[in-house]
């Protein structure tokens, strides 16, 4: 078990079902965010607010830490002067306050946006060149490579968690997207139990048979996913128009993300369900 862990980006939706188990993985567990709260703690979590732009608050709440699950960030398309703080300067940040504090490891919330503009149907794997479709993917590729750097000259493992899409399945790209609650704390989980990861990048999906990714270099982690949205398939198709070769969003890994302007929303585009799980 370990002695201190940080997670970051807590008040989140992602960060809401992470927070139970990781709790259990360690003696304390510091969540934090901007917001006010996050509700009632489990055993052994404190709650503090930190901005991610800010070292000084991020360097304090990471002191004694031995690993940092980074899930902070922006979580959208906007325009790059609003995301140079929380998601460019911030990953900086947690990754400069661990090394300084002598963590070991950072396991960082990547995206599917830091490729998005490979098509679909070349079922890329972790290998490929970098190919954001926006800002927000840009900044996934700046933490990636920024781990890589901190891995070769500083020796701070880093596991790099490219999600496509963890949220209820609501459209035909998500039958290949989709990362269910429970893959998403397996795979969180495995990253941080693993016992050395080096520099690692793995995407975040589930065992869709729709799957547009190849995700075998998981396999060094353990992570075995257990959800399949093929559930969905029927119901999906059945409502859905015929899809468009000529549209990025249906042909591109990053769906509206590679279509929408730079600096504009891409959830707006999208229908994300507000699932959070409370306490």
């Amino acid at each position: 078990m370990l002695k201190k862990l940080v997670l970051t980006g807590a008040a989140g939706r992602l960060g809401s079902y992470l927070r139970e188990p990781l709790s259990k993985m360690t003696e304390e567990l510091v969540c934090t965010d901007i917001a006010e709260g996050i509700g009632k703690l489990y055993p052994g979590e404190s709650y503090v607010r930190a901005d991610l732009a800010s070292y000084d608050e991020v360097h304090t709440a990471l002191e004694g830490a031995e690993m940092v699950v980074h899930f902070g960030a922006i979580v959208d398309e906007a325009p790059f002067e609003t995301l140079l703080g929380p998601n460019f300067i911030g990953a900086y940040n947690v990754w400069e306050a661990a090394f300084q504090h002598g963590a070991r490891r950072v396991v960082y919330a990547s995206s599917i946006h830091a490729v998005g503009m490979h098509a679909k149907q070349d079922c890329i794997d972790t290998d490929v060149a970098h190919r954001p479709d926006s800002f927000y993917g840009l900044a996934k590729c700046f933490a990636e490579d920024l781990g890589r750097m901190y891995w070769d000259k500083r020796g701070l493992e880093s596991v790099h968690l490219r999600i496509l899409s963890c949220a209820q399945v609501t459209s035909s790209r998500a039958l290949g997207s989709w990362l269910s609650y429970d893959d998403l704390i397996q795979l969180v989980t495995r990253a941080v139990e693993t016992p050395t990861v080096g520099f690692s990048v793995v995407y975040g999906v589930s065992n869709n048979d729709r799957s547009p990714v190849d995700n075998t270099k998981a396999g060094q982690l353990g992570y075995r996913p257990k959800d399949n949205a093929e559930q969905f398939a029927a119901e999906i198709l059945a409502r859905e128009p015929a899809g468009d070769p000529t549209d990025p969003a249906q042909m591109c890994q990053g769906g509206p993300f590679s279509a929408v302007d730079l600096g504009e929303s891409g959830l707006a585009q999208m229908t994300i369900v507000d699932d959070r799980k409370e306490t």
